[in-house]
């Protein structure tokens, strides 16, 4: 078993923390306070050509795995970016697998060049308010009218929104009633974000506020044929090929933030002196600290496993949520008490350790919370009675 990155594994870490590290605390504290998306540092990294990393060679991208795609977003959320920066393209670099895999040629071509080159945003249109993490409960419609569609419905917490021109849209098309397997009748569509048709509502938040979380209210929007991913009906079954890598990112993404919390803790256990001696000298301070960093190596493991086994197509659901649930604990464990190290600074924004707080603790929730997971592994893994 080889635990040695790649040559050009290797690369992309240092090329990536080394560009992050351009953006400092100062920009990302601004850019979270004021609410502003991080424009500078998306077109950085879209001019480095990274947006592309998953994205085939013939539409312009490298055409890498998942676990070069783990790598780069959890060096930039290692950087201090957090979720604020990995948002801003997470989507981007991975997110377009439904289009790569089942989209027209036409689709492809007109729309894969454009994200890898940055030009594109786009965003994911899957959760609903009365559906929450049950997708076979979404309501949003798409009704065939000649061959078109029309659709009506509402979406929630759909990140970028307010910046994308583009949005993959899960809709039914046959009513959930009146489906045989709870999972058919439901289409995908990657189509235009019609403002005219499309009401898009910030949610206001306690953290990651640079990238904004929308509520959509779809009103008699026109979707062409033509942006239909794949056969009608069938469109659960192409976002399954995304939900793992999903959860892959974010556990990157999760570990890049405790990462970072780490430091930033460790810096200031070495500089605050306190009764005459460093306050990180106290084995109080110095104890949990070092706990967090084993936590996140041996969740770091994991993750590793779990990307090696998709890149290698084989099966890897266990892998990819036990990752997910073991780097969003050690991440959001590691933020809590580089905290509780700052003291009642931590609690101020002169630090960045408060942002990494409240960006860390969002890891638990979404994509999927740490309940699910540990419902996922008890029924699907553990053979026990599904309670859902």
């Amino acid at each position: 078993m080889d635990f040695e990155l790649t040559d050009d594994q290797q690369t992309i870490k240092d090329a990536v923390a080394e560009l992050a590290s351009r953006f400092d605390h100062q920009y990302w504290m601004d850019k979270d306070l004021n609410k502003e998306f991080p424009t500078e540092f998306y077109e950085a990294f879209a001019e480095g050509g990274w947006l592309g990393l998953t994205i085939p060679e013939e539409f312009g991208g490298h055409g890498m795995g998942i676990t070069e795609a783990s790598l780069l977003l959890q060096e930039v959320a290692a950087s201090g970016a957090g979720m604020n920066g990995a948002s801003s393209m997470h989507l981007s670099i991975f997110g377009m697998h439904p289009v790569v895999v089942h989209g027209t040629e036409k689709m492809k071509q007109e729309n894969l060049p454009r994200i890898a080159a940055g030009d594109l945003h786009v965003c994911f249109g899957v959760t609903e308010p009365g559906a929450g993490l049950d997708t076979t409960q979404i309501t949003t419609f798409a009704r065939k009218d000649g061959s078109d569609y029309v659709v009506n419905g509402r979406k929630v917490w759909i990140s970028k929104a307010v910046e994308s021109e583009k949005i993959l849209l899960l809709t039914r098309t046959t009513k959930a009633e009146d489906v045989q397997k709870k999972t058919d009748g439901m289409t995908l569509f990657f189509t235009d974000l019609d403002r005219a048709h499309i009401d898009v509502q910030p949610i206001k938040k306690m953290g990651r506020n640079a990238v904004t979380s929308n509520e959509l209210f779809i009103d008699d929007l026109r979707i062409p044929e033509e942006d239909r991913i794949g056969e009608e009906g069938k469109g659960f079954t192409y976002l399954l090929d995304g939900l793992n890598p999903e959860r892959m990112l974010v556990a990157a993404e999760a570990l890049g933030i405790g990462y970072a919390a780490l430091k930033a803790a460790t810096q200031y256990g070495n500089d605050r002196v306190v009764f005459k001696r460093p306050i990180g000298k106290n084995q109080g301070i110095q104890f949990p600290l070092a706990d967090s960093l084993a936590r996140l190596e041996a969740a770091e493991l994991m993750l590793r496993k779990a990307t090696w086994l998709y890149d290698h197509g084989k099966q890897c659901g266990k892998e990819a949520n036990m990752a997910k649930y073991l780097c969003a604990d050690a991440g959001f464990d590691a933020a809590d008490r580089a905290l509780q190290t700052h003291g009642g600074m931590g609690y101020s924004e002169e630090y960045p350790v408060a942002r990494y707080f409240r960006e860390a603790r969002l890891t638990r929730i979404a994509p999927i919370s740490q309940e699910m997971i540990l419902n996922y592994l008890g029924s699907h893994v553990l053979g026990l009675p599904r309670s859902y």
